[in-house]
């Protein structure tokens, strides 16, 4: 089995590129969402949250997003604490997702591989490309956020010319170039490589 990131920077519709490839059969782990899910359900993962931030991380046993967002929020050193306690929990049970697989490939969708190091862990890693303006538009349509708002997530995410140059593939999402068909040889040839791998 091959173990496949699939990356891109705010805005770049990796999600929608991951839920074609389910729709392939090919399963997707989401980091995002299991960071959500971990900082929830993983006891130790929470302690070490509230010893950081205190207790008003959590309200009614529930993660305070609001109040998290606000505390790291243009905190540099801030974030960086924060992400050096969930990325490690991220990357673990992404691990441990993965290896429960039993497809010919399996995907883990996240945007910061190359900046918490997990790439290190993946056979290969599919970029999804955008250009900059349609991918300011396209987060502030999807999380209703201002155009600054947009530009400083994007400050936190390495260039989006040289994410694409670290990934094995690339996918165009730039609404010229149609998405599925890409998809669909991409999927051929990761197929093809994971049965020589075999």
């Amino acid at each position: 089995m091959i173990s496949i990131g699939i990356t891109g920077g705010i805005g770049s519709g990796k999600s929608t590129v991951a839920k074609i490839f389910e729709v392939l059969g090919i399963p997707v782990y989401y980091a995002d969402d299991a960071a959500k899910r971990l900082m929830n359900e993983d006891a130790s993962l929470r302690e070490a949250i509230i010893a950081a931030f205190g207790a008003e991380s959590y309200v009614d046993g529930q993660l305070n997003r609001s109040y998290l967002s606000s505390a790291v929020f243009n905190n540099k050193e801030k974030l960086e604490q924060l992400n050096a306690l969930v990325h490690p929990a991220t990357i673990l049970d992404g691990e441990n997702w993965m290896l429960r697989q039993t497809t010919p490939y399996a995907l883990k969708e996240a945007a910061l591989f190359f900046e918490s190091g997990s790439a290190s862990s993946l056979d290969l890693v599919i970029g999804v490309y955008a250009p900059t303006a349609l991918r300011i538009h396209r987060a502030m349509q999807r999380d209703n956020i201002s155009r600054e708002a947009v530009i400083a997530r994007m400050s936190k995410q390495i260039n989006e010319n040289i994410k694409m140059r670290l990934c094995d593939f690339v996918i165009v999402n730039d609404e010229q170039h149609p998405v599925l068909p890409q998809v669909l040889a991409l999927h051929q040839q990761l197929l093809k490589l994971a049965a020589a791998k075999n």
